[in-house]
């Protein structure tokens, strides 16, 4: 169920910051409100964006204890044609039928964007490169992506192979906020490997020392991409733009639109801590509606002017709630949408208690529900 909450009737403003990308979004990190977005649910090839997807299968099994950072992974004559040092595509440059330790592999993807390195880890925890896709797909249900479609661990072309600038900027978070001793390799400049040293290929690591990762992207069919995130006074931004013509463009969009979030957006406090933000709907309780709180002050991120901008809010929550219900119970969504499109979404709690009702009341409340269409019962 959607109630609106308010609507306020200011002038409308839109987004100042216009993007050269397709595809844009920044995202704030610890609430997920996006700041902004341009066809940011547009579904195109990520090119090795994707590999943070791998990594996300890779973090968890180090973190679940199924993996060592010590464990050797077989580099194939399949990774190492396809990946390595034949393929002509980014690579680790690790010999064809040697081993290299995943701590190694992993830096490997993270700095040199190594194809060799991810099909070798995807043998190796899957048998096959298409069984590890398979996990990828659905390792990305469980976090919430929804649209987000993988053929390969690598990110090179393949039709149905594809992301949205929102995914990669949620899987981007889930990465940052879930796995912080792994996180700290995209910050890492260099790795030195066999005879090699590779240069971390995110460009914004060398311009502003807020920048601590995360990954680019190329492939012809859908251009120059770039997904990182940056941490200043205490606040962290996460940025995807895509499909750009140049590395260069690449490059300055991405800081140009970190810079103006930084400078742009703000927070603000709409409620006090245990204010009544709104009521839910119950169904089947001693009481019809409950009261809704926010766990704390109950912020949201805004951009600083116009002062008078144009706001909507809206309490959000499948409903009607089925009682019995606990207080701090998280039954509800506060969504925040201003004029130039930043959306926030706060949860919501029940702040008391509602017990089950007798048998009467919860007959009355069926016939309620029927006779408005509201749920099946």
């Amino acid at each position: 169920m959607h109630v609106l909450l308010f609507a306020t009737q200011g002038q409308a403003q839109n987004a100042e910051f216009t993007p050269k990308a397709k595809q844009a979004i920044l995202m704030d990190a610890a609430s997920g409100a996006v700041l902004y977005q341009f066809h940011a649910d547009e579904l195109v090839p990520p090119a090795s964006m994707s590999k943070l997807m791998t990594l996300a299968v890779l973090f968890k099994s180090i973190k679940g204890g199924q993996l060592a950072l010590s464990d050797e992974f077989l580099m194939s004559e399949q990774a190492w044609r396809r990946g390595g040092a034949p393929s002509g595509t980014s690579a680790m440059m690790v010999p064809v039928n040697t081993k290299a330790r995943l701590d190694e592999l992993i830096q490997g993807i993270i700095i040199q964007s190594g194809n060799d390195a991810c099909i070798a880890v995807a043998e190796g925890m899957a048998g096959t490169e298409d069984a590890f896709a398979r996990i990828m797909e659905a390792e990305a249900r469980k976090l919430g992506l929804k649209k987000s479609t993988f053929r390969n661990a690598t990110g090179l072309y393949h039709p149905e192979h594809l992301m949205t600038a929102r995914e990669l900027a949620i899987l981007a978070r889930h990465l940052i906020t879930e796995y912080p001793d792994q996180y700290r390799i995209f910050s890492q400049k260099e790795f030195p490997y066999r005879k090699h040293k590779f240069v971390n290929r995110n460009p914004l690591l060398f311009l502003s020392s807020n920048v601590d990762g995360l990954k680019t992207g190329f492939i012809k069919e859908s251009g120059y991409g770039l997904v990182a995130s940056a941490l200043q006074d205490g606040r962290r931004l996460i940025v995807v733009v895509g499909g750009l013509a140049t590395a260069a463009d690449r490059k300055d969009e991405a800081q140009k639109l970190l810079e103006w979030g930084f400078k742009s957006f703000t927070e603000f406090k709409l409620f006090d801590a245990a204010e009544t933000v709104g009521q839910a709907r119950v169904w089947g309780g001693e009481r019809m509606y409950v009261p809704l709180v926010g766990q704390g002050d109950v912020a949201v991120i805004l951009p600083r002017f116009p002062a008078n901008q144009k706001l909507r809010a809206e309490i959000i929550y499948s409903g009607p709630l089925k009682a019995p219900l606990k207080r701090g119970d998280q039954v509800a969504k506060l969504r925040v949408t201003s004029s130039s499109s930043a959306v926030n979404e706060v949860p919501l709690f029940a702040s008391e208690d509602v017990a089950v009702a007798g048998i009467m009341r919860r007959g009355i409340d069926s016939l309620v529900h029927m006779a408005f269409k509201w749920v099946p019962l």
